[in-house]
């Protein structure tokens, strides 16, 4: 299997678990939020020492209660790949609908090259508003729980999203291009230069490497999108009947497109929370608070709604599950290295993967414990999967 490493980019929280305090009664100060910063690049060294295939930086912003405070996941990966050799970095994910398209797709090229080709771009939709609203100039919003126009921005989330989309793998694979949309002119008509007007537009810098494109897949219409563009599919925070399902659809769809099939595991990427230690207690008591602290932080955004219920649906927006409810629908792995690796054999049996990315960082964690949460699971649970 190919392992990554997947981060938050959050504060250290001595107070961090269930109860107070409430998310938005927090706030760090800007040498905290960089603390963090400069300790998330030092982890992604260590997994490069470490012999990690991957590592996931974030993009999100205004969060001064702490939990992701990378606002540029292609700007900090380009200096993770100067402190770095090997590993291959993308950000889970860069939020499109908060980027201009051409930008997006300028950075990413500059990244890319500058790393010798080891940038992945990971693309995903949103799931923050007071992100989105203030970084596009189409009032672009994401639905969410506690957002009571949720269904109409959705829609408009994913058309802007899929549109922007289709301008970046323009963009980054054609010498010239033009493009007209319901969002976007390009180039936009009669721009006088130099004695004409412009027709079309070419990408300075363009990818001088191969790349790939991996996307978050949450609900049914986005596993429709995915496949049929050729993005990978990253499946997280949800039930194996679920993942298995979307899984092998996947599959299906890509071969239906594609004209060709795919690998059981191939273009697909599990991304699982881990705790290990050498008890299943102490597994159990590390993990609790970082564990109840991040869905204190996205329950209301609706992120449980990859959890099934007793009547096999899935639940319904805004549980905050307990630990126990998060290892029985299988989204964490808690334990032993020999219990955790157990989980991982589960799921590679299941699926067939071939793309697995852990979250060590339990919200609040130091970033001393996951460091030696990549190590441990390196190093000692990853020997014993089959």
């Amino acid at each position: 299997m190919k392992l990554g490493a997947f981060f938050f980019g959050g504060v250290e929280m001595p107070d961090a678990g269930a109860g107070a305090p409430h998310p938005m009664d927090r706030y760090y100060d800007n040498a905290t939020c960089w603390d963090a910063t400069e300790k998330y690049i030092q982890a992604a060294v260590a997994a490069d020492e470490l012999g990690y295939e991957s590592f996931w930086t974030t993009e999100h912003h205004f969060q001064y209660e702490g939990y992701e405070v990378i606002p540029n996941g292609i700007l900090i990966a380009a200096w993770i790949a100067a402190r770095t050799k090997q590993i291959k970095i993308g950000t889970m994910t860069n939020v499109v609908t908060q980027w201009n398209p051409l930008r997006l797709a300028e950075d990413f090229a500059t990244m890319h090259n500058l790393s010798g080709g080891r940038g992945i771009m990971g693309v995903g939709r949103g799931t923050v508003p007071r992100e989105i609203l203030h970084l596009n100039d189409f009032h672009v919003s994401i639905g969410s729980h506690d957002n009571p126009d949720q269904a109409a921005d959705d829609q408009v989330n994913r058309e802007y999203f899929e549109e922007s989309m289709e301008i970046v793998r323009i963009a980054l694979a054609e010498e010239w291009f033009s493009f007209s949309g319901k969002y976007f002119q390009l180039p936009q008509p009669g721009i006088p230069d130099r004695g004409t007007t412009v027709q079309r537009l070419t990408l300075v810098p363009r990818p001088i490497y191969p790349y790939e494109i991996w996307q978050a897949v949450t609900s049914p219409p986005t596993l429709d999108y995915v496949p049929m563009v050729d993005h990978g599919a990253v499946f997280w925070n949800q039930n194996p009947v679920y993942i298995k399902r979307m899984w092998d659809r996947y599959g299906e769809l890509h071969a239906q497109h594609h004209n060709s099939n795919l690998t059981p595991g191939e273009r697909r990427m599990l991304v699982l929370s881990v705790r290990v230690e050498d008890t299943h207690e102490e597994a159990m008591r590390t993990a609790r608070s970082g564990h109840d602290e991040f869905w204190k932080f996205l329950g209301p955004y609706g992120w449980s709604r990859g959890y099934m219920g007793d009547d096999g649906k899935p639940v319904g927006p805004g549980l905050i599950p307990t630990l126990e409810e998060s290892i029985k629908q299988k989204t964490i792995l808690v334990g032993t290295p020999e219990e955790v690796a157990a989980g991982v054999q589960y799921y590679k049996d299941l699926l067939g993967m071939e793309y697995l990315t852990i979250f060590p960082h339990l919200a609040g964690d130091p970033y001393s414990k996951a460091i030696e949460q990549m190590g441990r699971f390196a190093n000692d649970v990853l020997p014993l999967v089959s």
